[in-house]
This record gives structure tokens, C-alpha cells and sequence, in this order.
């Protein structure tokens, strides 16, 4: 029985959700020769993370589906003005017949909106939203695909997936699982040379910065170069992988909210490598520095490696909520009462109890 998206999407439990959207009756249609419709879905991320209270952290886009890693931010839509608001929506959605380039005109509209309370206040709400981030995101590219295609109907299946994510070892998972599914899929040989991809993102912006050795140093393990890579990320339109808001450098005073605290750049495409490698080759080398990574989070590349084996060789995803840390399972089987079936934990031990 299908969860209903109320049930799931809370951020009091957690702000993070990886969001998976197919195309209708599985077919291939961002592929086999349409592959700049990839290119809009990517540019299409970049606009809405620009307007709406949701960061992307992560995405994939394949022939048939495509991956996010969103995070609710309604704290930044609760600070933004009345005008603000109305702004946000607008280049998102224009109004019809309105020259966006015309600002008196524009004034003129915004006006009105802002005459109406109600209206402003449901527009806010709406920024904020899941699944208006998603609507936003799909509606348009099944609009522009069909009339390419000079056919009707549904370009997406009609409902996304939502897995809410409600741990950091469940999201470093997450992440590396969304960037290594070009791999998994056959389509690309490495993770940074999958086009599409969060990771390909990240490595290609420091790359147009002309700072592609300060990346090599990084995943090295120099902590000079790790630090310059968190800076470089700053500026990006994705969610910097580090959240360095507690570090008391005064560089970082005004860092972004990342998604991992202490966890670089350079640690992250060195898991990246290493998980790619063992399902490619089915061995790795664990440098060090991994070995730390691992031992922060409690875990062991034996763990690791088994709970992405099951993840990148799964057809479905199940469940919506992903947990793996014991603890957190248990509390959101109390707290949503469903059954375990619902809930997903990813480990080379049995699942606990669900009573």
C-alpha cells in the first residue's frame, strides 16, 4: 500500500529526502539520442535551488529515471519578505503574457500579488514544498519533450518516490549511491566521468575554477588543499558537501550549510572511487583516511561495503525511510506506527525487532 506523502515528508524529522521520479511505462526517454533533455533537467535544478526554500545535495538523471537528494530549508522562506516571495514564484513561473524583461510591468504584477495576503502566504508555503519542488521540476520537461515529440500524455509516472533520510551514515550512502548509478547502470566507466551527476558537478566546477590539483591534493588527504576545495564549493548551486558553519577560521564565518560536518570534499570523492571500485573489481584499496571515515561513523568497510552492494544491485528501492543506525529505526517505527516493511535499514545483520 502506497504511504501517503504527508506521512513521509516532516522536517521535524528530517529535512533530507532522495526523491526518484520514472519515466511512464519505464521507456527510454532521456536517452537514445535525446540527451540534451538530461541537459534540461540539470539546468532546470540550478534555477529551482536558486528560488525555492529546497537544496539539491545530489542527483542522477538516467534514460528512464532520474535521482535527487533534497533538503528542506523552511527557515530561509519564513526570513524571505512578501516581495521576495512573490519574486521567487515569478521566475519560476512567469506570468503568462508578462515581458519578464519589462521591470515596470513586472512591478506592476508583483503588486498585485502583494495585494492579496492569502495568496503571498500559499506562495510561501508552496517554496517550501517537496512536492512543488518536484511539480516544478517535471512539469515543464514533459510540456517541452512532448511537443518535440509532437505527441499527448504522461512523460513521468505520476507519482515520485520519496525516501526520507534519517542519519548521516544513511546519507553518505545516499549520496555516493545517486553518484555511482550512472556506474551501476553500465553507462559510464568512473563516477566523475558520468556526465549528469552531482559528482561530475562538483568535479567539473572546481575544474572551470583552474583548481583540479587542489582537488588531486585533497584527495590526498593535505589538509591545505581540503580546506581550499571547501572554499571552492561555497559558490556552487549544490549543497557543499562539508558544513563548515562551526569551524571558527574566519573564512568560514559565512560557509553555507553543508551536508556532512567535517567530512571534505577530498573524503568524499576518495569513497566515491573506492565504493565504484569495489563494485566494479569487487576490491579497493582503504587508504587511511577512509579508514577514518569509517570509524567516525561507527562502521566498517565490511559493513560499507555490503550495505552498497545491496543498494547499487537493488532493481527498487523499497520503504520510506532509510536508517542505518539501529537506534533511529526503532524510534520511527514508534513514532509513525507502520509496519517495518516501510521503513528501510541497510546491514549485514538481521533488521531489530519491530515491536
Amino acid at each position: 500500500m502506497t504511504t501517503a506523502r504527508k506521512e513521509i515528508v516532516d522536517p521535524q524529522v528530517t529535512r533530507l529526502y532522495h526523491c526518484i521520479s520514472k519515466c511512464v511505462r519505464g521507456g527510454f526517454l532521456l536517452g537514445q539520442g535525446v540527451e540534451n533533455r538530461k541537459q534540461w533537467i540539470e539546468d532546470r535544478l540550478q534555477l529551482l535551488s536558486q528560488h525555492f526554500a529546497v537544496s539539491v545535495g545530489g542527483f542522477a538523471i538516467l534514460d528512464n529515471h532520474l535521482h535527487v537528494l533534497l533538503r528542506l530549508d523552511p527557515h530561509v522562506a519564513v526570513q524571505w519578505t512578501d516581495q521576495q516571495v512573490v519574486r521567487h514564484w515569478f521566475a519560476i513561473y512567469p506570468p503568462s503574457c508578462l515581458d519578464m524583461n519589462n521591470e515596470r510591468l513586472v512591478q506592476q504584477s508583483v503588486a498585485k500579488e502583494l495585494a492579496n495576503p492569502l495568496r503571498v502566504a500559499t506562495l510561501r508555503q508552496r517554496l517550501a514544498s517537496l512536492s512543488w519542488f518536484m511539480k516544478a521540476l517535471k512539469e515543464p520537461i514533459s510540456r517541452l519533450a512532448n511537443q518535440l515529440d509532437g505527441c499527448s500524455g504522461a512523460f513521468w509516472q505520476s507519482r515520485f518516490k520519496s525516501i526520507a533520510i534519517l542519519d548521516e551514515e544513511a546519507l553518505l550512502a545516499t549520496c555516493v549511491y545517486i553518484d555511482l548509478n550512472p556506474v551501476a547502470a553500465g553507462m559510464a566507466l568512473t563516477p566523475e566521468g558520468s556526465p549528469h551527476t552531482s559528482v561530475g558537478q562538483r568535479v567539473g566546477h572546481v575544474r572551470d575554477q583552474g583548481q583540479i590539483e587542489v582537488l588531486k591534493a585533497a584527495r590526498q588527504g593535505s589538509v591545505a588543499a581540503s580546506q581550499a576545495a571547501g572554499d571552492i564549493e561555497q559558490d556552487h548551486w549544490l549543497i557543499p558537501i562539508e558544513d563548515r558553519r562551526r569551524q571558527t577560521n574566519a573564512s568560514t564565518t559565512s560557509a553555507r550549510e553543508g551536508l556532512l560536518p567535517t567530512f571534505s570534499l577530498g573524503s568524499y570523492l576518495q569513497l566515491v572511487e573506492y565504493t565504484g571500485q569495489l563494485y566494479r573489481e569487487g576490491k579497493a584499496r582503504l587508504s587511511d583516511g577512509l579508514q577514518e571515515v569509517f570509524d567516525r561513523l561507527s562502521t566498517s568497510a565490511e559493513v560499507w561495503q555490503s550495505r552498497m552492494k545491496r543498494l547499487l544491485g537493488s532493481v527498487d528501492l523499497r520503504g520510506s525511510f532509510f536508517a542505518a543506525d539501529r537506534k533511529k529505526f526503532r524510534e520511527q517505527v514508534q513514532q509513525t506506527g507502520k509496519r517495518r516493511a516501510n521503513l528501510h535499514l541497510y546491514s549485514v545483520n538481521p533488521l531489530p525487532a519491530s515491536g
